[in-house]
């Protein structure tokens, strides 16, 4: 049995308790509410909505460059780096960003992977000696199937998917496309393959979020990204009226995969409430991929990231869900239990 004490942001409202969170063999058993001396703050451990790790073998490298010159298949200078990387390099550096990301409190990343059967492989060897479990997107064929947890699609102008939507479905695996990012024209050919998760949706109208909400289809937005790339801004107030809205930091080449700076940009930029970001950034992400974690509760999977509550840059904060959003960093990161 372990017992973890200080501010514990628990449930679906993450409403700040003093306390402790009791855990048994990798499981929540209880949260008591008491009087603590410490000043810890515990939350949920994060799950990134959308990544592309295969990126990290070319950081920085789209910088001021467009969407279709940076990472838009297949000739982009993301899709040259990556075809240039051998085995060792990609692996190496796909490694040292899960490091990273597990580090800063994050424990699942669902990501798309480029490279089709071989890029799932390796990023299943990257992860292997780490705590952290990417759940992977697989690309090309009905084949990586075999290898990775879903299909992630580029865009539905892009390619034809209907098969790969079909074998997903087979295998009772989740299918996952980008749509609305550089417009709005995939977004209704998106819908049509009745995907279980929708990426970006920066350019989405009344007509697409209706159809989201019928279809109750749920969404990853990337507000930096979308940002660096100069695409626009998802409408993320009308996106969570209509459906569960997850938090991703997508290309490694772009952005840090950090939910810090990621949930600081969304909660300044778009005026949401901070407890609504926490959730985008923990529990959203969980509830798309059927994790039974991202909520501190009785009988939950124990993943949590405890901060430093009297660290110099959290001491004195007067409202813990603020500062865990606005102001706390990779530095405040006292441990990570998963």
């Amino acid at each position: 049995m372990e017992e973890l004490a200080g501010t514990i942001l628990v449930g679906e409202s993450l409403e700040p308790t003093t306390g402790r969170v009791v855990i048994e063999d990798g499981r929540i058993t209880d949260v008591v509410e008491e009087a603590t001396t410490s000043t810890d703050i515990i939350l949920p451990a994060f799950v990134n909505a959308h990544t592309h790790l295969g990126d990290s073998v070319a950081k920085d490298a789209g910088a001021g460059l467009s969407l279709d010159e940076a990472v838009a298949p297949p000739d982009s200078l993301k899709h040259r780096k990556l075809a240039a990387a051998d085995r060792a390099e990609l692996v190496t550096a796909m490694r040292r960003t899960l490091r990273f990301m597990q580090r800063t409190g994050t424990v699942s990343t669902l990501d798309f992977r480029e490279s089709g059967v071989a890029g799932a492989r390796a990023l299943r060897e990257a992860a292997e000696p780490l705590s952290i479990d990417p759940f992977i997107f697989g690309s090309d064929d009905e084949a990586v199937l075999s290898v990775a947890d879903g299909f992630g699609a580029s865009g539905a102008n892009d390619a034809d998917f209907t098969e790969q939507r079909a074998a997903a479905r087979e295998h009772d695996v989740p299918f996952a496309i980008h749509a609305g990012e550089p417009d709005d024209t995939d977004i209704h050919p998106a819908l049509d393959l009745d995907p279980d998760l929708l990426v970006h949706m920066v350019h989405a109208q009344q007509d697409h979020l209706e159809r989201v909400a019928e279809q109750s289809v749920p969404i990853a937005v990337c507000p930096r990204a979308n940002t660096v790339l100069g695409v626009g801004r998802p409408p993320i107030s009308d996106l969570l009226e209509s459906t569960t809205v997850a938090l991703g930091t997508d290309n490694v080449m772009l952005n840090q995969p950090s939910m810090f700076r990621e949930m600081a940009y969304t909660a300044k930029e778009f005026d949401i409430p901070d407890r609504t970001v926490l959730r985008m950034a923990t529990a959203a992400g969980a509830e798309i991929i059927g994790l039974d974690y991202g909520v501190i509760a009785h009988g939950r999977r124990a993943a949590l990231t405890v901060l430093d509550g009297d660290s110099d840059n959290l001491a004195g904060t007067t409202d813990p869900v603020r500062a865990v959003v606005r102001r706390a960093t990779a530095l405040d990161v006292k441990r990570v239990v998963y």
